[in-house]
């Protein structure tokens, strides 16, 4: 198994696109990439908007040669409403677009798989559920919160196996700091897991230091509890450029069970690359 992170915060956009290649299939995961709409009050850089641009060539030229392609919920940095022609003779997985939904969720869904149907070679709703491509399976969590509550709605978590390897993929979890979201993982007992870290840029605000506590805690069980080697933290987290001082406990328990602890960009052997957290920086520099 090949995993291969597309785009993501650390890389400079907001993203986990993700290109999973096993010896049957190859597989793309959340094929869109976007931009933080206000940071310090500011637009995306120009930066961030040519980041953007090689970000969403990259997945479209992965989506090319992919089989499958899965969409674990439907905000905008996870799916693109306006590339529907990627899904052209593909299997889409998708998450549910009636059940364990929000309102916001549920109309842009319904919209997209009325798009998607007529081009899409097959359309399966992925909640729960398993599929096997050849010696590959694909295998779904039921919905879990997107984040800590369900006011942003539910994803799926995904996990991916082959003959050597297992990898999980969270989608927003936001840092695992509910049951559900680390007992999926836990239960796949992955080689690799890529998890949305903790918000911690909205620590204190829209992120409790009680979910941040609760996130550290199930991300050293993870570890603890796992065969794990490589814990990938990303996304949510790579918005604060003081991200490491919030997860030092991880860095620390994965060091003493050798698990490797980094960023989509540093497991890619790039540089972080954290744009939208460097924005007010960027303006000032240019």
């Amino acid at each position: 198994m090949k995993i291969i992170p597309l785009a993501s915060d650390s890389m400079g956009t907001r993203s986990m696109a993700t290109l999973v290649i096993t010896p049957d299939v190859h597989i793309l995961i959340d094929p869109s990439a976007a931009l933080g709409p206000r940071r310090y009050k500011l637009q995306p850089h120009k930066s961030e908007l040519l980041q953007l641009q090689k970000h969403k060539k990259r997945i479209e030229d992965a989506a090319l040669e992919s089989g499958v392609l899965i969409v674990t919920h439907y905000h905008f940095d996870h799916y693109d409403p306006g590339k529907v022609d990627i899904f052209s003779n593909k299997t889409a997985l998708v998450k549910h677009p009636l059940e364990n939904i929000n309102k916001s969720q549920k109309n842009r869904a319904d919209y997209f798989i009325k798009q998607m149907l007529p081009v899409a070679e097959v359309v399966e709703y992925a909640d729960g559920q398993s599929f096997d491509v050849g010696a590959t399976n694909i295998c779904f969590s039921q919905p879990v919160y997107h984040g800590t509550n369900n006011r942003l709605g539910y994803v799926v978590e995904v996990a991916i196996s082959d003959r050597d390897q297992m990898f999980v993929f969270t989608s927003d979890v936001e840092g695992a700091g509910i049951d559900a979201q680390a007992d999926f993982i836990i239960q796949n007992q992955p080689d690799v897991a890529y998890i949305d870290g903790p918000m911690t840029y909205m620590l204190g605000y829209r992120y409790s230091y009680a979910s941040l506590k609760a996130s550290i805690d199930h991300l050293i069980q993870i570890i603890e509890k796992t065969s794990l080697k490589t814990m990938i933290l990303d996304h949510h987290l790579l918005r604060d450029l003081k991200w490491k001082k919030h997860i030092v406990p991880v860095f620390d328990v994965g060091a003493e069970h050798d698990v490797q602890v980094l960023t989509a960009a540093e497991y890619c052997g790039m540089e972080n690359s954290m744009l939208e957290a460097r924005r007010k920086e960027l303006y000032q520099e240019h």
